[in-house]
């Protein structure tokens, strides 16, 4: 494929550790850059360049997922600090990396709420441009706001730009009242944007999807339902498991670009030091004996050398150019049995669509057959079926398993990450408060 080369906006600079550091002569270089379509559709490229840092989707957000929980293990030789807290759930508020997700997330919201305070003065621009560009932001914003509240719980909504001093000191926002803006943005973009299979650009079928996802979380079980199947009945296939990481896969429906010039370290941080990685996570025992005896995805997700398993479903360790899937259909089908089981509905289609996705494995029909069982099902198929793409933690606590599952977790304040040192000691607004236990 063509790969997309995501430039970055000098204007909006990403480098800052204050989220909302933006030096005040930004204003007048931003009104400057923004008179055309052209900049807006500049714009809007950069807005995607948060996603690859390497403390977001170019290496932290997607691991930590899985060594939080108990899919990857930080091995004795490796020598990340910042990693080993992680894998033992005893975070601290300066953990660099945590600090990493929570800055890469706010920065990409602030350049995307710069640009879309822009829109709409462009004259270059007709109403369907302008909507289109609009969609296309809400989208990253929405993505960004709902990582965060993943992670961290109740978290300040951006809507504005923040230049200067200006928006600095806001406070946490509940995290239902986080979602209500998650789920405008994402409406706006299902709305105007368009059915398109440039699966590193948001689309259509983006918002639907990542809507599906977010009404899953919600607990807001029939949405949740509704527009899986939306996607599910679209233009998308199940392929080849091996298959569906090679860069926008006709199974993909959002993906963040990596080239050589934008990389990504997820692969050094996986492979053995003997082919030339960090292996600073490996794969648990734990997953590893997850899989069924002929479930062709074990081979296709985990690989050895020599003794040492390590992940392969990233596996360009001399460029780090493999795109990194946020949002792909297999998802969807699970997402739909999920919901559906969760309604206490129709057990056949529950079944049905757990099939789907363990017929593609090589394996033969689940056997579970009431709800209990079929959720507990569905946890297994999504532990083998996205292992090392970033979704067990989240897994675990939202459906207030964590504490059960994972042996080093023993109060529900581990269930959220310690907002950063860094954001408790600038933002002076009372509302922004540590999260319990930190």
């Amino acid at each position: 494929m063509k790969k997309l080369y995501i430039l970055v906006i000098l204007i909006l600079s990403l480098g800052s550790c204050d989220v909302l550091d933006v030096s005040p002569q930004n204003d007048i270089l931003a009104d400057d850059a923004f008179k055309t379509k052209a900049g807006i559709e500049k714009g809007i490229l950069g807005a995607y360049t948060s996603f690859q840092n390497l403390s977001y989707y170019g290496r932290s957000y997607l691991i930590f997922s899985d060594l939080s929980a108990d899919n990857l293990d930080h091995p004795d030789d490796a020598t990340a600090l910042e990693y080993t807290q992680i894998d033992n759930n005893a975070i601290l508020p300066e953990n660099g990396s945590v600090d990493g997700i929570w800055s890469s997330a706010y920065a990409g919201i602030n350049i995307a709420n710069n640009v879309i305070a822009r829109v709409p003065g462009m004259a270059d621009m007709t109403p369907e441009e302008k909507n289109i560009a609009l969609g296309e932001l809400y989208f990253i914003r929405a993505l960004n706001h709902f990582n965060l509240i993943n992670y961290f719980g109740d978290a300040p909504i951006k809507v504005e730009p923040t230049i200067g001093t200006n928006g600095v000191n806001v406070p946490r926002e509940p995290v239902s009242k986080v979602y209500e803006q998650i789920i405008a943005d994402l409406q706006f973009a299902e709305t105007h944007l368009n059915e398109t299979n440039i699966k590193v650009r948001a689309s259509k079928f983006a918002a639907t999807a990542l809507l599906a996802r977010v009404y899953l979380y919600q607990g807001n079980y029939a949405l949740a339902k509704a527009k899986a199947t939306e996607v599910i009945d679209a233009d998308y296939e199940l392929i080849d498991y091996a298959a569906v990481f090679s860069d926008e896969s006709a199974e993909s429906i959002f993906e963040i670009d990596f080239t050589e010039l934008n990389r990504n370290r997820i692969a050094e941080y996986n492979f053995p030091k003997t082919l030339n990685g960090r292996r600073e996570v490996a794969p648990s025992s734990s997953i590893i004996d997850a899989y069924e005896e002929d479930d062709i995805r074990r081979d296709a997700t985990i690989a050895y050398a020599g003794a040492l398993p390590y992940p392969i479903k990233y596996d360009d360790l001399s460029k780090g150019a493999d795109n990194v899937i946020i949002l792909r259909l297999a998802e969807m089908y699970l997402i739909r049995a999920e919901a559906e089981a969760n309604l206490e509905g129709d057990i056949d289609a529950i079944q049905a669509d757990i099939n789907i996705i363990r017929t593609r494995a090589g394996l033969e029909n689940t056997d579970a057959d009431n709800y209990d069982h079929l959720l507990l099902a569905i946890e297994q198929e999504r532990r083998v079926e996205f292992a090392f793409e970033g979704h067990r933690w989240f897994d675990l606590v939202r459906t207030d398993r964590a504490i059960e599952t994972l042996p080093n977790l023993e109060s529900v304040d581990q269930t959220l990450f310690p907002i950063p040192l860094s954001e408790i000691t600038t933002n002076q607004n009372p509302g922004m408060r540590q999260n319990n236990g930190y």
